[in-house]
This record gives structure tokens, C-alpha cells and sequence, in this order.
């Protein structure tokens, strides 16, 4: 059993990228993929090989999420690095994205540098960090996106604020098209949006809540796909929630401009009726929508417009959830919920499950430049086997995440992970 080689046996492998859906099995040797298919092992697997028998459930590359706050440095209360290493183990995700709003913010290249080798060293999931478009996210001055795309940033955000001034956003996507840099930009007009708690609505007056119009949202992205346009820039927008903004993505990509978006689990799964009587676990940025926009936001997934789904993971503590709903923190944890809430589009909408899987492995992998993301030779071994049937109710308790702020709490879900691996090693096995 010395040889380093381990066969994933009886396994539905699942390779979004080049179509596989078959029976068969997968060789992983160190940390890469040594060889796939139908007929692997059909002899029988050698002695020298460790042998994990997937029972004819899924076997997909791992999921790759674009989207991640991880909290560290800085506000390790909410979250820490191995907390959202340990809950991306559980949801099947092996590569995260992190944004750069840490405390110090990820705008020069010793933050990078700190929070890349951290995650390496505790060996759960990889970590991608996202530079800072501005220095310190002020919106202000640019950060040295250059210097931090050599040390590792695979591109660039101000996370959860929108770079608001279009001067600066045309300067930095000016910038960014010279070196093909992508620049991911939060969906929403601040000054429309300040001081709102939910979307902006019949629901909102009702509750006597301060709204956040949907405009907020169409503004922001139609302002920054002309500046993408002008500038011959890559443009992506995060966390779209709204058909109007589809629209306009659509129109541009129409016209040739570089643009892509991604949404995530609450802005298909849920809509504005989740805020219910003030469930601050419903808070989000953006806000849930109306009905309508959620059934465009599966539209877009169905019809490609959306190119990834990102969980999203925004962490907060107890404190910062339990006050009155308007004073509550924006955001809710979506690691370990990551795959079954996804999977509502296969179970409820007919998407295929290869393209359901696609929209979390290889088109990420793709759009930011990661090695991940597909079952082919010497890829690497990052995986998962799952079970998409399972039903099980979201009970945040038993999270492994620090923070247990789910938008899904108290929900049915149906899909289990049972297995996670990392570069060959298994990090996560619900039966052991």
C-alpha cells in the first residue's frame, strides 16, 4: 500500500469541462490525477493501490468557490482561516477565493503573502486571494495591482463596497486592461443604497424598513460595462440579484464587451419573503429580491449569461446579527451549503447536473486563472464524491464554520458530500 496511488472506484464520474458522465474510476498518484475513464480497473485494481470504492455515487472535481470572506487577519471572531478551511472541507470546496476586506486589507503584497502561506500550511482547502482595487478600500487611490498580481493575487475587488467613483473605476479598468487584469466589482449604487436594511419594495414599506431600490443595482453595473467598454477591459460583476442587471449584461456582451457575473445560492433559492418578521439571518448584500428576480436569476444560470455560482461566505457573529433588522450585519455563511442549495437547479428546475457542477469547478477555474476545476491527467487531485439524493435539513449548529448565520437555516436541502480530497489527500470523509 506504499505506492502513493489511490483509485477511486464504481464511481459516476462527473468532468463538466469535457462532458464525462460515465461509470468508471479514477487513479490519483501524489497530488495529481494519474489516469480517469469507463474501463479503468476493469481487470481489477493492483495490490499496491489503496482502494476508495464510491458505490456508484458522484465523483466531480472539487468545487471552486470565487467568493469567500475568511475574516483572517483581523476579525478571527467571525471566522478564521482554518474554521472556513475546515467548513469548505464539509461543502466539497476545495480551492476559495478570498476577498481582501481583512483587517489589514489585502492591498499589498505582505498581507497576500501572510494569508496565502497560512492557508498552505494548514493544508484544507486552497486559498486564491483577491488584491484590493484601492488602498485600503477607500476608493480612493489605487493599490499597486501590478505588483500584486506577480505575488498572487488572481484579481481584483473591493469586496463588499462598489468602487463608487467612476473616475476611479475607469482609471483602474484602464489599468487592469493593460495587463488583462479582471476586475470584480460589488453591484451597487452606495448612495442609492445607503442606510437601507432589505430590498426596496410593497415588503420593505410594510415592514417599515428602509428599502434598497433594485436600480441600485442596474446603475452601478451598466455604468461599469461602458467603462469596461471604453476601456478594452475584463469586467465581472459579483452577486447579481436582479433581471435588470441580466439585461444589460446581456445587451453588453451583445456588443462584445468582456463582461461576466456570477450570483449565488440565496439569489435563486430565495426571495424577499425570507425577511419574514425581521430574520436578520435573511440580511444580505445584495438584498433577496422580489419573486421575479429570482426566476430571472435562474433564467440567466439556464441561458449561460451567469458564469459561476459563489457561495458567498460572509461570516458575522452572534452580536452583530442579534440587534433590531435595519442595525443587524449584512451577510450570511454558505460553505457547507454550498453544493445542496446549488443542487435545487437539478432537482427543481431541470439543469443538467453537469452544467449545475460546471457553474462551481471549471468555469471559475477558468474565468480566474486556476489550476483546478476538472478530471483530467495531471490536473490536480482535488475532488469530491457526493450523493445527490440525500435530503437533510440546514441546521447551522452543527456548522464546522465559527459564525452560524445561514440564510438557509431550518431549510430542506437535498445532496450530501460524503468525501472531500485536496491534492490527493482526503481532508474530509462523513464516514470516518
Amino acid at each position: 500500500m506504499g505506492s502513493g496511488k489511490t483509485a477511486y472506484i464504481n464511481a459516476r464520474l462527473l468532468d463538466p469541462a469535457s462532458g464525462l458522465d460515465e461509470t468508471g474510476a479514477l487513479l490519483t498518484e501524489g497530488r495529481a490525477i494519474a489516469d480517469i475513464g469507463p474501463s479503468l480497473f476493469a481487470d481489477g485494481v493492483p495490490d499496491d493501490i489503496r482502494v476508495v470504492d464510491c458505490k456508484g455515487l458522484c465523483l466531480a472535481p472539487g468545487l471552486v468557490d470565487m467568493r469567500v470572506q475568511l475574516r483572517e487577519p483581523g476579525e478571527e471572531h467571525k471566522g478564521t482561516l482554518a474554521s472556513a478551511g475546515q467548513s469548505a472541507a464539509v461543502g466539497g470546496v476545495t480551492s476559495m477565493v478570498c476577498l481582501p476586506n481583512t483587517d489589514p486589507v489585502i492591498d499589498d503584497m505582505s498581507v497576500l503573502e501572510f494569508v496565502a502561506r497560512r492557508a498552505r500550511k494548514l493544508g484544507l482547502a486552497k486559498v486564491y486571494p483577491y488584491g484590493a482595487v484601492t488602498k485600503g478600500l477607500k476608493g480612493e487611490e489605487l493599490a499597486e495591482m501590478g505588483m500584486l498580481a506577480e505575488a498572487g493575487a488572481v484579481a481584483f475587488t473591493d469586496g463588499v463596497k462598489a468602487v463608487a467613483n467612476a473616475k476611479t473605476m475607469r482609471r483602474a479598468l484602464s489599468y487592469a486592461g493593460t495587463f488583462d487584469l479582471l476586475i470584480a466589482q460589488h453591484p451597487e449604487e452606495p448612495n442609492l443604497a445607503d442606510n437601507g436594511a432589505m430590498n426596496g419594495g410593497e415588503t420593505a414599506t410594510r415592514l417599515g424598513l428602509p428599502g434598497i431600490p433594485s436600480v441600485a443595482e442596474v446603475i452601478m453595473v451598466a455604468r461599469d460595462i461602458r467603462l469596461a467598454e471604453d476601456a478594452g477591459a475584463r469586467l465581472h460583476i459579483s452577486h447579481v440579484s436582479t433581471a435588470n442587471a441580466l439585461e444589460v449584461i446581456r445587451k453588453g456582451r451583445d456588443r462584445g464587451v468582456r463582461v461576466t457575473c456570477d450570483t449565488a445560492p440565496p439569489y435563486f433559492c430565495l426571495n424577499e419573503m425570507e425577511v419574514g418578521d425581521y430574520r436578520t439571518f435573511a440580511k444580505l448584500s445584495p438584498p433577496l429580491r422580489v419573486e421575479s428576480d429570482r426566476r430571472a436569476v435562474i433564467e440567466g444560470l439556464k441561458d449561460g449569461t451567469i458564469t459561476a455560482i459563489a457561495s458567498d461566505h460572509a461570516p458575522q457573529d452572534e452580536d452583530a446579527k442579534r440587534l433590531p433588522f435595519a442595525q443587524a450585519a449584512f451577510g450570511g455563511v454558505g460553505l457547507e451549503t454550498l453544493l445542496a442549495t446549488s443542487l435545487s437547479l437539478y432537482h427543481s428546475e431541470g439543469v443538467p447536473l453537469l452544467d449545475v457542477i460546471g457553474l462551481m469547478t471549471h468555469r471559475p477555474a477558468e474565468l480566474l486563472g486556476l489550476p483546478g476545476g476538472k478530471l483530467s491527467k495531471d490536473s490536480p487531485a482535488d475532488l469530491v464524491v457526493f450523493n445527490p439524493e440525500i435530503g437533510w435539513r440546514v441546521d447551522p449548529d452543527t456548522f464546522l464554520s465559527k459564525s452560524k448565520n445561514s440564510p438557509f437555516d431550518g431549510k430542506p436541502v437535498q445532496g450530501k458530500v460524503l468525501r472531500t480530497v485536496v491534492d490527493g489527500r482526503t481532508v474530509y470523509d462523513a464516514e470516518a
